[in-house]
């Protein structure tokens, strides 16, 4: 049965990671009976096992749910959770563009931080209603009113009428629906314009292909019609249409005001770009929907299969894996050290973490991971300008007149005792300090401004660690600047090993080296020869660590006698010594390619 479109209500649920999106998602499909009660589980919306085990949401999911009102009025409440990983950021904004109405989750112990007020922001700019949830209610270091007073202060909404709610016990559960209700605006869309609908997000099927995922904003849309996608130019017939419970459920159609899905025997995902505009092929519309900007890759890295004839295996995994990730992208790479590979662009370090560890699990891979790069952009001495995203692509010094790299300005919250720490941190680096925002007596929020290639290895680590996991970091791309960056490259016996290669900042490139240099002395096994480990920057060593040779005792047999024969003994073994290290190769064991993910903090501090 067709539901009017003044009871549909279009909302997504907004955070920070980890205060409760998901679970509040659970209790409103449970309360709804969107779900049979034994199919209902923890986290219900998140489909993939990595993301049920380390308790985040990396990809946004929708729901239709109906629900009965207070007014006796059926109505239909299309539900999108949306991930809080600063990571995942984009699929917040696609999902917001789905939508007429917001809840803005605030733990209630934890308050606002970082990505709640990120996301505010972003709720702001697309016009939608936001309503402010306080979840954890029952918890005993919950501070309510604390809470209240950041929500009106910090992010600038009332928050009198903040609904409670405990989304683990169930508590205000039906008031959150009534306040969706009243408060969340229906769609306006017209039924009897040309089709206009939304892509938000597509998955690939392997029996049905790719299902796109689909805000209808004006007209209608049945099986059997044909539409054209207006930004890829491409026309296909409709074969099937329905409602995600979280299911598939086929429908008639969808119309204006609906969020629902769409099959038609696509085969790539490149023929649906997120954020393009489904219209009528007979009859289209005259301009498309404002779509979204391209999403881009800010951090690079080499993966390589343990195995070198697991290559084919790798590539197939790849070309699976971004069917339904379309957000990381790779090409063809080959190492000096590691062979045959893929180069590899993601939206931070976390997406690489996952598509790394999704890669082995799902498809039973070993894989080698080099230091993570970011784009930088390189303007030569005759006037070219080349963006390059790893070391061995980095031009002579005496060819470069400017390199930039990319800049983000972060808002870094935290519990005011950790200021001093979060400075510090910030100090080291490379930080521009820009203001301190005291939210109440107790956290306050430090901006900064920053090179992004700092923050990509360990920054998020360090400042949870160094604020007992109370910091928060929310960042965003500024542009680029120049700095004063050059190429650290790593010697083992005078050759270069490409694959640990890295582009630095003259500062610190004497401190990473050294550190680099050490963690290799300690992993690369001995040899029969001397191995020496160098760091240099334009051919200039700058450091130097020696891994001493495996010894036979040669002059164990002889007892007394002519100090001379032992000498000679020694001296030919020296010389076959020599005449191993020009012949023979070391070995670089694979935990040495991850040795800079893994500096120590009094080595890189």
């Amino acid at each position: 049965m067709k539901t009017p479109q003044e009871n549909i209500r279009n909302f997504c649920i907004i955070a920070h990671i980890d205060h409760g999106k998901s679970t509040l998602a659970d209790r409103l499909i449970e309360y709804t009976h969107t779900v049979d009660e034994r199919k209902i589980k923890e986290q219900t919306l998140d489909n993939m096992d990595i993301e049920r085990e380390r308790g985040i949401t990396i990809k946004s999911v929708s729901v239709r749910m109906e629900y009965t009102a207070e007014d006796g009025h059926v109505y239909e409440l299309n539900l999108i959770d949306t991930p809080g990983h600063v990571d995942f950021s984009y699929e917040v904004s696609r999902s917001m563009a789905a939508c007429e109405g917001a809840l803005l989750l605030v733990d209630a112990a934890q308050g606002v931080e970082a990505q709640t007020l990120a996301n505010a922001y972003k709720a702001i700019e697309e016009n939608l209603e936001i309503i402010p949830v306080i979840n954890k209610v029952d918890l005993p270091a919950a501070d309510i009113e604390s809470v209240r007073r950041q929500i009106e202060d910090v992010v600038g909404l009332p928050a009198d009428d903040a609904l409670l709610v405990s989304a683990k016990t169930g508590l205000g559960t039906r008031e959150t629906l009534e306040a969706v209700i009243k408060r969340v605006p229906p769609p306006s869309g017209n039924l009897d314009a040309p089709l206009r609908a939304l892509v938000f997000d597509a998955v690939y099927n392997t029996y049905r292909g790719v299902i796109v995922h689909l805000r209808v904003v004006d007209g209608s849309i049945a099986a059997g019609q044909k539409i054209l996608f207006m930004a890829a130019g491409i026309k296909y017939e409709v074969d099937e249409v329905g409602s995600l419970q979280p299911d598939m459920v086929p429908r008639p159609e969808l119309c204006a005001g609906e969020v629902g899905y769409l099959i038609c025997s696509i085969k790539t995902l490149s023929d649906t770009p997120i954020g393009d505009t489904v219209t009528g092929a007979d009859k289209p519309a005259r301009e498309p929907l404002p779509g979204y900007k391209e999403v881009k890759p800010v951090v690079f890295s080499g993966l390589y299969p343990a195995v070198a004839t697991d290559y084919d295996e790798l590539r197939d995994a790849l070309e699976k894996l971004q069917l339904n990730d379309s957000s990381f992208q790779y090409h063809a790479d080959s190492s000096d050290a590691l062979g045959l590979g893929f180069r590899l662009g993601f939206l931070g370090l976390l997406h690489m973490e996952i598509v790394q560890e999704r890669l082995e699990r799902e498809f039973g891979l070993t894989l080698v991971t080099t230091m993570p790069n970011v784009a930088y952009v390189i303007t030569k001495t005759d006037g070219e300008v080349m963006t390059i995203d790893k070391a061995s692509q980095m031009p002579s010094p005496g060819e470069i007149d400017v390199i930039e790299e990319p800049y983000i300005e972060a808002d870094i919250m935290c519990p005011t005792q950790y200021l001093s720490y979060v400075i510090d941190l910030c100090k080291r680096k490379r930080g521009v300090h820009v203001r301190v925002d005291y939210i109440d007596g107790n956290r306050c929020m430090a901006v900064y401004r920053m090179p992004l290639a700092e923050i990509v290895l360990d920054f998020y680590d360090k400042l949870k660690s160094g604020t007992r996991g109370y910091g928060s970091l929310e960042y965003r791309i500024i542009g680029n600047q120049p700095g004063d960056l050059v190429k650290l490259d790593i010697l083992l016996n005078s050759d270069p090993v490409d694959a640990l290669s890295t582009i630095v900042h003259r500062d610190s490139a004497v401190r990473l080296g050294r550190a680099l240099a050490q963690k290799l002395r300690k992993l690369i096994p001995r040899q029969q020869y001397e191995v020496a480990i160098q760091a240099s920057i334009n051919k200039k060593i700058i450091v130097r660590e020696t891994i001493k040779p495996l010894r036979k005792n040669v002059t164990a047999k002889c007892y007394g006698g002519d100090i001379t024969r032992k000498r000679k003994l020694l001296e030919r073994q020296k010389e076959g010594k020599k005449r191993m290290k020009q012949i023979g190769t070391v070995e670089v064991p694979q935990e040495a390619f991850m040795a800079l993910l893994r500096v120590n903090e009094e080595d890189n501090d």
